[in-house]
């Protein structure tokens, strides 16, 4: 037994439960390492039993698919989870979060800019989105009760939920770990009673009227929308490594992808599978208003409290993980101070989105868009992982010097920024959304493969460049002869840089 496994969690300072974790974006010492890879089913469960997963499943109904189509499309979407369940593997091997391991793929100077500019405001926008459902749940609820929800107690409600949220991420990891299993236990519970009253209303024939039926390419380019949106659920959750860093660095990396993946996977097709089946029998263009005629009159306040705590236990990982993105684009504040910040913001934006906007076009923009980054962004962390056989050094990780291994050509990795922005370009071009259809959208009728083509022109290019670019560090990280740190930095040129 390693000295990592025999350390109890409950006695590290930098990582207890009841006490603010200390730890940021520096790498998690041997000793200080702890626990077992099927801790991770809880943290992405504790994420993923979320209402959102019902309003994806109900919308596939709304946009003309039939229930078996609308089940296919929720279980082909939510296999990108094996994406992230890979990702999470370097977690352990580096102790580092993926801010930090991202180095290795876009350069120690890159990196902050591709994190700042991309990567940390669609943790932003996310955040925003989930206090915004719990927002407007929490808002039906006090009326179910009997309270006037004016805007001065709506403004109160946001706050709270807000504050209970930082609360937790900002105490951290180990607090997360901790209260993790309780919650989702209940919450599991309470979407498996509301699977209950749905499962016995659906009408598992469901199929539009003749008149509005799809077939040919116009069925297939709501499919592919379909899968797109589906997808962008797993596909924002790039910074898996994140919660498996604190386990030993022997740890099982098949143990770590496998529970990883099921954490998110499992409670995304259930759940939006209810969301289908649901929308046989009542219009899931509102959901939460629809929901309520299916429902027993004890039962919807129970569901509206279910909503706003899956809000909660959702952006609590999601700004857990903005707060250390804020770290590694270079902010110099503890991870503490980086989370409250990037709460306030992602708050400001819900005031915003709830009461001056239009939140449902809002949902839908975000969630469109978000994929024509992410998945790129996905493939070139999983290519690079994959290239080295992911082998990746905390300790060089955070070398930022000109002599460091990551500082590539002025501390840019050109082949990965180049593959990034390549393939967020093909995957636009491949878009077929409500305020974008790309031209390669419209000449296959509508079909919408942002996450099909996006990815492999980002993955391929990026092997490709990389090669080219960096021959020393190519090989060295294919063969991981010697350390990293050694090896010659060269460009197309094949000068010293």
């Amino acid at each position: 037994m390693s000295i990592a496994e025999q350390t109890d969690p409950e006695r590290t300072n930098a990582n207890a439960f009841g006490k603010i974790e200390s730890r940021g974006i520096d790498r998690i010492p041997d000793d200080e390492r702890h626990g077992h890879p099927r801790e991770l089913v809880r943290i992405w469960a504790f994420a993923s039993v979320n209402y959102l997963y019902i309003i994806l499943g109900g919308l596939l109904i709304v946009f003309g698919l039939t229930v078996w189509q609308g089940l296919a499309v929720v279980v082909v979407g939510n296999l990108f989870w094996a994406a992230i369940g890979l990702l999470a593997t370097s977690g352990p091997v580096s102790g580092t979060p993926s801010g930090v391991i991202t180095r290795a793929m876009f350069g120690t100077r890159g990196n902050r800019v591709i994190v700042g500019l991309f990567s940390w405001p669609s943790f932003i926008a996310y955040g925003a989105i989930n206090l915004s459902v719990g927002g407007l749940a929490a808002f039906a609820f006090t009326e179910q009760v009997g309270l006037a929800a004016q805007r001065p107690v709506q403004i109160v409600i946001v706050l709270l939920i807000a504050a209970l949220t930082l609360t937790i991420s900002v105490y951290g990891y180990a607090t997360i770990l901790k209260v993790s299993g309780a919650i989702t236990t209940a919450l599991a519970l309470c979407m498996a009673v509301l699977g209950g009253f749905v499962l016995t209303k659906a009408d598992w024939n469901y199929a539009p009227a003749a008149e509005s039926a799809l077939s040919g390419g116009a069925l297939w380019a709501v499919i592919t929308a379909g899968i797109a949106l589906t997808a962008s659920s797993p596909l924002s959750w790039a910074i898996s490594p994140d919660y498996a860093r604190y386990l030993p660095a022997d740890t099982s990396r098949r143990a770590v992808a496998v529970w990883t993946a099921l954490g998110g996977f499992v409670p995304a097709v259930l759940l939006g599978s209810v969301g289908v089946l649901a929308g046989s029998v009542v219009d899931m263009a509102d959901a939460q208003k629809s929901l309520a005629t299916i429902l027993p009159g004890w039962f919807y306040p129970v569901f509206l409290l279910v909503i706003v705590i899956g809000s909660i236990t959702n952006n609590v990982i999601t700004l857990y993980s903005s707060g250390l993105c804020l770290q590694s684009v270079g902010l110099r504040l503890p991870r503490m101070a980086t989370v409250l910040l990037c709460g306030l913001l992602g708050t400001a934006i819900a005031c915003y989105a709830l009461f001056i906007s239009d939140f449902t076009d809002a949902l839908s923009n975000i969630l469109e868009l978000s994929v024509a980054f992410a998945g790129p962004w996905i493939a070139i962390i999983a290519s690079d992982l994959l290239m080295r056989h992911n082998r990746y050094d905390g300790v060089e990780l955070h070398d930022e010097s000109p002599q460091g291994p990551y500082w590539f050509s002025g501390g840019t990795n050109w082949a990965g920024c180049t593959a990034l922005v390549a393939g967020t370009g093909v995957g636009a071009l491949c878009m077929n959304t409500t305020l974008f259809t790309g031209p390669i959208a419209s000449s296959l009728g509508g079909a919408d493969l942002t996450f099909v083509f996006g990815p492999i022109v980002a993955a391929t290019l990026y092997l490709v460049l990389v090669r080219a670019f960096y021959p020393a560090q190519y090989a060295v990280a294919r063969n991981r002869t010697a350390p990293l740190a050694h090896a010659v930095t060269t460009s197309t040129t094949g000068k010293e840089n």
